[in-house]
């Protein structure tokens, strides 16, 4: 029998059960892909299983078997650690398990999980592997006062190959589901052998997702654990309950969130910042001492350090701020870099350009960058006073130190240190009398 101090990863390996349909979601998605802290059910479970050195890990699938591939594969990024078990008929996880027979080592332990339990750690996985191995096998429990005589309660087991293949041999497949339980195995197996268990302290951690209310209910434990690592961090948060940030995120000592934060994705929050009510930041990242006032919105942005953002502007993809920029209530860039200190104020649409250092960006200005068939780029150079409601129509570049006259429609470039005014003359005809 391999002991706890034998095992290494080439004996060690984990099955994550994941053919589940999942029909109390009542969704035409796997089950196992519904996301919560911005990354499928399954992937957290598999990430747990490679933090443990589970080698390989089989993941058994059923109905769509090829979408949880493909999305759980774009997930690894190329960790090449997956084996791909698929189960046709869902008879069962004790069938599941036998399915999988093949793809594990000849002998060893191997970790099985359910695939749609995203919160268990990876503590609680080596603590059954520990117990496995002093010992025949682990289960974790929950609760102690609800365990069956059997001890079999929350579905996380560490069980000794090729032995446990004897005992799904014997497991009756005709139960009320229409399928074997490992469950029945694991029972039966623990008349004759010891069988630990191993108590989870946090009952949280094997939350099954089978509704859309268990979804939210382990979307609010993996908001919970994100925002304690944050507050251990250093980060103030003013109330924990109403921020919400995926597992991906990460933020800087001595920042503050306010209430009603959203910070998705990949997104970095550098140290000094301040997000405020409710700003939703997406795939973007700030650098130290960045200010993002209520309501603003960004998405795959880059930020420099001691920028201002906001109220109610909206970064999209693309968007860059070198230090010091600032952008102002309702002012919307798109694939557009603001260069060092400059000001958009308020009221602008900067889509496909380039602002130079310095430059000021006056209340209701435009940068037309559509043709109607191609994208077209404006260059506004260095210290640039660009006047209140003026349109520059791309592509166009206006040199550096110019200014563009209030009103100006420019269409066509304007050199270095120039005024540049193009609206019609003022007439003031006098009218009748009404």
């Amino acid at each position: 029998m391999t002991t706890a101090t034998e095992l290494t990863s080439s004996t060690v390996a984990a099955v994550v059960l994941a053919a589940g349909r999942g029909e109390r979601l009542r969704s035409e998605q796997p089950k196992v892909l519904h996301r919560v802290g911005g990354r499928p059910l399954v992937s957290w479970v598999v990430q747990a299983a490679r933090e443990v050195g589970c080698a390989p890990i089989c993941v058994v699938v059923g109905s769509g078997a090829d979408r949880v591939r493909s999305v759980l594969e774009d997930e690894d990024a190329g960790a090449g650690d997956i084996v791909w078990v698929e189960q046709a008929e869902q008879r069962g996880t004790a069938h599941a398990l036998s399915t999988a027979r093949g793809a594990l080592p000849s002998e060893g332990l191997v970790l099985v999980l359910p695939g749609d339990t995203p919160l268990v750690r990876p503590a609680t996985l080596r603590a059954l592997l520990e117990a496995a191995g002093a010992g025949w096998g682990s289960l974790a429990v929950a609760d102690e006062d609800a365990l069956e005589p059997c001890g079999v309660d929350a579905g996380h087991y560490a069980l000794p190959v090729p032995e446990i293949f004897k005992w799904l041999e014997k497991v009756d497949p005709g139960n009320a589901q229409g399928g074997s339980r490992l469950t029945d195995a694991v029972s039966a197996a623990a008349r004759e052998h010891p069988v630990a268990a191993v108590r989870v302290e946090d009952a949280s951690e094997v939350l099954r997702v089978d509704s859309r209310a268990d979804l939210a209910a382990v979307q609010r434990v993996v908001y919970r654990r994100g925002v304690e690592a944050l507050l251990a961090a250093g980060v103030t948060v003013l109330d924990p309950e109403s921020v919400w940030l995926d597992a991906g995120v990460t933020v800087g000592a001595d920042s503050v969130l306010h209430p009603n934060v959203t910070l998705l994705g990949a997104s970095s929050v550098g140290s000094g910042c301040t997000v405020h009510t409710g700003a939703w930041i997406r795939d973007s990242v700030l650098d130290d001492g960045v200010e993002v006032l209520p309501y603003s919105v960004l998405d795959g942005a880059r930020v420099a350090s001691d920028c201002t953002i906001g109220p109610f502007a909206r970064l999209r993809p693309e968007a860059v701020l070198e230090d010091g920029a600032r952008v102002g209530n309702f002012v919307e860039v798109k694939k557009a870099t603001l260069g060092p200190g400059v000001k958009a104020s308020h009221l602008a649409y900067l889509g496909d350009a380039s602002v130079g250092a310095g430059a000021n960006i006056g209340a209701g200005v435009i940068t037309c960058n559509y043709d109607g068939k191609y994208k077209r780029r404006t260059v506004i150079g260095e210290g640039v006073f660009v006047g209140s409601d003026c349109i520059l129509v791309a592509p166009v570049e206006v040199g550096a130190g110019a200014d563009t006259g209030a009103g100006s429609v420019i269409t066509k470039d304007v050199p270095e240190e120039t005024l540049a005014v193009g609206r019609a003359r003022q007439k003031n005809i006098k009218r009748r009398p009404r």
